[in-house]
This record gives structure tokens, C-alpha cells and sequence, in this order.
């Protein structure tokens, strides 16, 4: 009698474990960023919100939690059935994330046509204070010169 008293008590005992689900909602579709091939994350965002497989995935307390929208129904995913690629993801490394500036990208121009030559580089830019074309500087130095006044005559 004190055996089957003792299991029916424990038939009727219950186990309820609440997991508050994840408050997470944006108004529209999120930027995302790809991370590495297959997963992408919601960018400069507080919760580290991945996006994989058609799915937005978050991690709260240890346990993981997917939606199919950006606008919430969050539930509970069992540890096996949680992608691999999610759960390798070291914690922490994805919060607030950006993409990395665009690098500067150089595109080439057309080739030349067949038999065009280059051309040279032009001539360095003429002085103007350099009238004459005798290498001997702009003039007006005190040489001793030939000129019409007394005393430049003499050689």
C-alpha cells in the first residue's frame, strides 16, 4: 500500500521551467554583415544576433533561440539542433561588430591598341626668368661684359 501511495504522488509531481524568451525586435531587416561563409551577424548591435540558414539565431543564458523574422517569435532550440557553425563562434567576438571599411580599389584602364608606343615624358618646365638660352643664368651679373658706356671697352 505504501509502495503504490509513493508512486502515485510521484506520477502527479511536475517540473515547469520557464525560459523568458529573448525581447529582441527590429523594426525592419536588419544590415548584416558576413563573419565567414554561411553566417552573417546583425551589425554595431548590442546582442550578438547571427543570421544562418533562413534564420536569425541568439544566444541568452547558454541556450540558443531562432526566428524565422526579424520582428521576434523567438523559441527554444534544443543543443544538438543548433548549426555547429553557430555554436564554434567564440562569445562576445561578434557584439557591436562593423564591417570593415571599403579598400581603396585601382582598375586598370584598357590596353593599348596593337603597335601603339609610349610617349615620352614631357620636357621639365621652362623658367621664365631665364631669357636667353646660353645656360648662363637670367643676366644683369657683373661681368665684364662689352657695352657702349666709358670704360666697357677694354678686354
Amino acid at each position: 500500500m505504501i509502495h503504490s501511495l509513493s508512486l502515485l504522488l510521484l506520477s502527479q509531481v511536475q517540473v515547469q521551467v520557464q525560459v523568458p524568451l529573448p525581447p529582441i525586435v527590429f523594426p525592419a531587416p536588419p544590415p548584416l554583415v558576413v563573419v565567414e561563409p554561411g553566417l552573417q551577424v546583425v551589425e554595431d548591435n548590442d546582442d550578438e544576433v547571427f543570421f544562418h540558414s533562413s534564420y536569425y539565431w541568439v544566444q541568452r543564458e547558454g541556450r540558443w533561440f531562432k526566428s524565422p523574422h526579424h520582428k521576434g517569435g523567438w523559441v527554444l532550440v534544443d543543443g544538438p539542433l543548433v548549426p555547429a557553425l553557430l555554436v564554434k563562434q567564440p562569445r562576445g567576438k561578434w557584439k557591436r561588430y562593423r564591417r570593415p571599411p571599403p579598400a581603396a580599389v585601382i582598375v586598370p584602364g584598357p590596353p593599348p591598341p596593337p603597335g601603339a608606343r609610349a610617349l615620352p615624358p614631357p620636357p621639365p618646365p621652362r623658367r621664365d626668368d631665364d631669357d636667353d638660352d646660353d645656360d648662363r643664368g637670367p643676366g644683369k651679373g657683373k661681368g665684364r661684359g662689352k657695352g657702349k658706356k666709358k670704360g666697357h671697352d677694354r678686354d
